[in-house]
């Protein structure tokens, strides 16, 4: 089958623009990467290079692209040995990217609900600034994580029907698009959902009447027990849901089919690769 995804993935040497870290290990960096920039999509992820000592690339999901500037920006977890190599390159020093690899998100909805848990937050913030223009088009995000959250909540101005009074938090870039956010934690952070993401989505979802409910999509990246929670809910509301999912990696571009996952189809189970045949799926095709 024709990927035309694959056919915009470049290898670029990247300068580090800006690297910010934040609490539990959490860091933000921004590269000039002018092709990766033009040509991601939500939902797109790099292969990065940590460091010239360590060739192993390592898969990161894109939060934020500039067209114009050329900037792309991805929110990180230093976690192991790569990761925690790449938490020390600094500004002005270069880094191997290939990308933007993978199919990305498809929204055919008016008002989608996006979901993401923890280092699965940036998609959904690439998704939701890319739906800002389109005016007809009503997002609404909610971000959970049992850490710090990699920046600093904010009582939202923007009111949220549905969602419970004391629930305020969000997620100041979004509030400052007009796009509605709200953040969900079991860290009994001030303002934030005492809960899990899903619990809180199901409050809201059950708040609409059926004809608003219906123009409901979900749009979903985290943990896979989150994301298999999350394809739970939309399968309990019968609504459409796309999920992408987070594997390990090694080529990126499904060379070594080393980050297959069975996804069912009308023809039965098949295998496929999360880089090229995803990361972007059908939850109910996975779950």
């Amino acid at each position: 089958m024709s990927k035309p995804h694959r056919d915009t993935i470049f290898l670029e040497e990247a300068k580090i623009l800006s690297h910010q870290s934040f609490e539990g290990d959490q860091h933000i960096i921004r590269l000039q990467a002018q092709e990766c920039a033009t040509h991601a999509q939500p939902g797109s992820f790099v292969h990065l290079q940590c460091d010239p000592q360590h060739p192993l690339r390592r898969p990161l999901s894109i939060m934020r692209v500039s067209p114009a500037s050329g900037w792309v920006d991805i929110l990180y977890k230093a976690v192991g040995k790569g990761t925690r190599l790449l938490a020390g390159r600094k500004p002005g020093e270069t880094i191997s990217l290939l990308g933007p690899i993978g199919k990305p998100f498809e929204v055919n909805c008016t008002r989608p609900l996006l979901i993401g848990g923890g280092v699965g937050m940036p998609p959904m913030i690439f998704l939701a600034e890319h739906l800002r223009p389109q005016k007809e088009i009503q997002p609404f995000v909610i971000l959970g994580s049992e850490a710090p959250f990699p920046f600093r909540p904010e009582p939202s101005q923007i009111l949220v029907p549905g969602v419970p009074n004391e629930v305020i938090a969000a997620q100041p870039l979004l509030d400052s698009w007009n796009i509605p956010s709200r953040l969900a934690s079991l860290q009994g952070y001030p303002g934030c959902y005492e809960g899990y993401v899903t619990d809180l989505a199901r409050h809201w979802l059950k708040s609409l009447n059926d004809t608003t409910r219906a123009e409901v999509a979900i749009f979903s990246c985290g943990p896979h027990p989150m994301l298999e929670a999350v394809a739970a809910l939309a399968a309990e509301f019968d609504l459409p849901c796309q999920v992408s999912l987070e594997e390990f990696m090694a080529c990126g571009v499904g060379g070594c089919a080393g980050c297959v996952v069975p996804v069912a189809t009308e023809s039965g189970q098949v295998m496929q690769r999360v880089c090229v045949d995803g990361p972007v799926f059908d939850a109910q095709q996975i779950f």
